[in-house]
């Protein structure tokens, strides 16, 4: 039934639709589900020791600066350490190439606002994610997608793309959301010579890239191609953006993450996020950086590489045991997913029900795909459930898959 109210909204809302992740943490909240569903950290390995002693050196502050307006551009101090830890890998930058965002997710929407246009196309990899198709929906994007396999974006298919004229290339080349591959160092070399020889930024999205449990590092694409300027050595003025956050890290319930951009592009973005909503918490950029400063975020890391490491080979080896033969899935090198390909003509989001059903939740791949498709793929996530919950709820999922996969036997 159409009320009052539809009449009013704005053309682009036609656009915006829920997100299925969303939805789904509203079972997940279900203490008997076992959900795979969410990106959601282990909550035993929210520091909460480091938190509460940091929140008392803030509050202690006499001046109150804590609880103060403060600038746009985000706590110099936090942006003069994430600078400081950057460019241990290789990039050098300064606070000001550096914006605090309340989130990744806003980052993206501010991405959004001062880039794309109503009928821009976004090169995005296929599956990509589902938060950035939200985020750019509204601007009135549309999408060439890019085929990923086991070493990420596939280049030929890119060259391709590019020749469509895009506003941009939007990259997660670390554990990717929702695949779980990553980018290989041949293909990140190419993605920046393709890029730089089309004039076509790129969007490199990385809240993962620390949360490695095998292999070596690879550089960031924004490390391979990085120039500075005259006036400004150490700036980073080179044609990739690079988006990072605290949320895998230290707490998702926090907001803070961060863009690294060209100067002149951070003063934009600085331009957009007043008008969105003035400046990311001071409270909690000043908390994030009493947590992160000394040296604990790097201790902390580990850590969490352990933890997750041990999850993900425990939902390896569950797979392994209770999926039907039939059934395909990535294996991560790190981050939080894995991606699961069924045969063809099962559809992950009709799986649903039953699984719920049996008490466990996921993804259906689908949306994860800007131009439809992937109907047959879903999206596990290993890092919120125990060793032991992930062997029951993967036995339960198997159970659905055996069930889903005899019916399409026997159906004629």
């Amino acid at each position: 039934m159409q009320t009052l109210w539809e009449q009013r909204y704005a053309q682009r809302t036609q656009r915006i639709k829920s997100s299925t992740i969303r939805e789904l943490l509203k079972f997940a909240e279900q203490r008997d589900i076992i959900s795979f569903a969410g990106g959601m950290p282990a909550p035993e390995a929210f520091p909460l020791q480091e938190f509460e002693d940091a929140a008392h050196r803030v509050i202690a502050q006499l001046d109150g600066a804590a609880f103060q307006y403060s600038s746009t551009d985000g706590y110099l101090p936090l942006r003069d350490m994430i600078a400081r830890h950057t460019s241990r890998f290789g990039l050098d930058i300064t606070a000001e190439n550096i914006l605090i965002t309340s989130g990744s997710q806003q980052g993206l929407d501010l991405l959004g606002r001062i880039f794309i246009n109503p009928g821009d196309r976004i090169v995005v990899e296929e599956p990509t994610y589902l938060g950035a198709l939200q985020a750019w929906n509204a601007y009135g994007a549309e999408y060439v997608t890019v085929p990923v396999d086991e070493n990420g974006m596939e280049m030929d298919a890119l060259e391709d793309a590019l020749r469509t004229g895009p506003k941009f290339i939007y990259v997660l080349p670390n554990f990717q959301n929702p695949s779980g591959v990553t980018l290989s160092a041949v293909r990140r070399l190419r993605l920046v010579e393709l890029a730089n020889h089309h004039g076509v930024p790129i969007i490199e999205d990385d809240p993962y890239g620390q949360l490695r449990y095998e292999g070596k590092h690879i550089p960031a694409v924004a490390n391979l191609d990085k120039r500075g300027r005259d006036d400004c050595e150490l700036c980073y003025r080179g044609n990739v953006i690079y988006l990072s956050t605290f949320s895998k890290l230290l707490a998702p319930g926090l907001r803070v993450a961060w863009i690294v951009a060209a100067p002149e592009v951070i003063q934009k973005l600085v331009q957009a996020k007043q008008g969105a909503d003035l400046q990311t918490a001071t409270f909690n950029q000043m908390l994030v950086y009493e947590v992160a400063r000394e040296g604990f975020l790097d201790r902390h890391v580990k850590t969490l590489r352990d933890l997750y490491r041990t999850r993900r080979d425990a939902m390896l080896t569950a797979l392994e045991e209770h999926f039907p033969t039939a059934v395909r899935w990535t294996h991560p090198e790190g981050g939080l997913f894995l991606w699961v390909t069924l045969p063809e003509g099962l559809d992950t989001t009709d799986l649903l029900v039953p699984a719920l059903e049996e008490r466990v939740a996921f993804v259906p791949g689908g949306a994860f795909h800007a131009n439809g498709g992937g109907a047959n793929t879903m999206r596990l996530n290993f890092s919120n459930a125990n060793p032991q919950q992930i062997h029951e709820g993967i036995t339960r999922l198997g159970k659905v898959l055996e069930g889903a996969l005899e019916e399409v036997i026997v159906t004629p």
